[in-house]
């Protein structure tokens, strides 16, 4: 939590603004420059896959938030084997996601991903706007091995931050710019 315990809602809100300005601007990029199939710096996804990968970072926030508001309310061994058992399944999770945004990328291409990251920044950003603080200091675990940015436990709050990470960690590897 930042200054001190207390929770920056707008700060966060901010964060969620400032993604979806930035990845409109990666889309007009990759457009401008004809990056669309170029490949990425780090990983065997070309740019239009990638740019999906990161809208899909936070379509994954929104199915997290129903998962941490629930299983933070059942006692913590639950959420504790739950993530030991994602854990258990990370080898066959990592191609999931490769091949999955390589598939998704065929419908939420290009033409379709703007509008569906703003569609779904709106969604979570109205769901902040109505958290408790109780509500958003409440969490889980998480399986550490599905994405470097998950930790141990994490809190309803660091569900909501945790896109905007993904996002720039995702951005810096593109080469849309030309």
């Amino acid at each position: 939590m930042a200054n001190g315990g207390t929770i920056d809602r707008a700060a966060m809100s901010a964060d969620l603004a400032r993604a979806r300005a930035e990845f409109h601007g990666l889309l007009a990029d990759a457009e401008r420059n004809g990056a669309w199939h170029k490949p990425t710096q780090g990983t065997r996804w070309n740019n239009e896959q990638l740019l999906l990968h990161m809208v899909f970072g936070y379509m994954l926030v929104q199915r997290l938030l129903f998962l941490v508001r629930l299983l933070s309310r059942l006692p913590e061994a639950v959420s504790r084997v739950f993530a030991r058992m994602l854990n258990a399944a990370t080898t066959p999770f990592h191609p999931i996601n490769y091949y999955g945004s390589c598939a998704a990328a065929f419908y939420y291409n290009r033409r379709r991903m703007g509008a569906k990251l703003d569609r779904v920044i709106a969604s979570i950003d109205r769901n902040l706007a109505t958290e408790s603080a109780d509500a958003l200091r409440r969490g889980m675990h998480f399986p550490t091995g599905w994405d470097p940015f998950f930790t141990d436990y994490m809190t309803l709050e660091d569900v909501y931050r945790y896109p905007g990470k993904h996002f720039n960690f995702h951005a810096r590897q593109l080469t849309v710019d030309g």
